[in-house]
Order: C-alpha cells, then structure tokens, then sequence
C-alpha cells in the first residue's frame, strides 16, 4: 500500500509542477508582449509629437513686423523635442532588448537594468512635459499680475499642434509608468522566486 501511495503523490507532484511551468511560461509571454506593445506605442507617440512640433508654424503679421511661430523660439518646446526623441530612440533600444530577453530566457538582473532605464525615461519624458505645460499654458491664457499676455489668440493654429504634441508626450509619459509598473513587479517576484529557490536548494 505505501509503495502505491508514494507513487500516486509523486505523481500528483510531477502534475503540479508541470501545470505551475505551463502557468509561468503563459505569463512571460503576456509580460513580453505587453512589453513589447506599450514601447511600441510609446515611441510612435513621440515620433508623431515630433513630427507634429518640427512641421507647425504660422506667421503673422503684427504691427507691421512679420513674425513666425516655432516651438525653437521656446527652451521648453525645445527641451520637449528633445526628450521626445531620446524616449523614442530609447524605446525602439529597448525594445530589441525585451526581444533579446525573450530569446534568451527571463534573468532577474536584465529586469532591474530594464526596470532603471524605465525610471530614467519616465522621469526625462515627465520633465518634458511638465516645461512645456507651464509654457504652454502661459502662452494660451497669460499671467496678469506678471504682465505676461496670451498669444495664442494670434497664433491659434500654431498653439492646437503645440496641444496635440504635448498630448502625444503625456501619452507617453502614461505608457512608461505602465512599463515602470511592470518591470518593477517583475524584478520583485523574480528575485522572491530566486530566494524560495535557494531556500528549498539549502533544505535537506
């Protein structure tokens, strides 16, 4: 009888252990897609940010001068623009890293690397954004008591693209929170499960 008995839960411990290795390898591939889709879309936020600052322009004409409306008059449109190509490069980088990472198999020091390269390109595109806002709505409804007046009542067309970019820019500002969210879960169970695993290695 015990011999029947020992065998029925080795077994039964052969069947857990392959449903748990089924479980885990479904989730990596969600993980990884999931990395991979919201990069992608992060960088195709910011290539159209881009794209929409680099060609929106208007002139008009003020008291006899002509003047045109760039974001390279502002520091912080250019800072925008900036940081806007940087995330985008970094995206599209990274992006062949999480490939790279699916080809060779999960290791819980690649995820903190990836997990720090999200802080830091959540923090660039954040600043970003925050500059261009502050500048942004100055520009739209002026600060009276600093004597700063609105312009975009005389460059309307200029400021909506300006809008949309910025829009873009928090677009992805909202996917790699998403990205930090998820590689900081990962590093976090991946070094719990690397821990329960050298624990059971030191029991007899």
């Amino acid at each position: 009888m015990a011999p029947e008995v020992a065998r029925e839960k080795a077994s039964d411990m052969v069947q857990a252990k392959s449903l748990g290795v089924a479980v885990s390898n479904t989730s990596k591939r969600g993980f990884f897609m999931a990395q991979s889709l919201v990069r992608f879309f992060a960088a195709v936020f910011t290539l159209t940010a881009i794209c929409v600052m680099a060609t929106s322009s208007q002139t008009i004409l003020l008291l006899g001068f002509t003047i045109k409306a760039h974001y390279s008059d502002s520091s912080s449109m250019r800072f925008l623009f900036v940081s806007d190509a940087i995330v985008s490069a970094s995206s599209l980088l990274s992006l062949i890293f999480v490939f790279h990472l699916r080809r060779s198999g999960s290791n819980p020091k690649h995820f903190f690397y990836l997990f720090l390269h999200d802080m830091v390109i959540l923090v660039l595109v954040i600043s970003g954004c925050a500059a261009a806002t502050a500048v942004g709505y100055i520009s739209r409804y002026g600060e009276e008591k600093m004597g700063w007046m609105a312009v975009c009542n005389r460059v309307g067309i200029f400021c909506n693209h300006m809008t949309i970019a910025l829009v873009l820019s928090y677009l992805a500002f909202f996917s790699y929170f998403a990205l930090t969210v998820m590689s900081s879960n990962t590093v976090m169970y991946g070094a719990n499960d690397e821990y329960q695993s050298s624990e059971r290695q030191a029991c007899p």
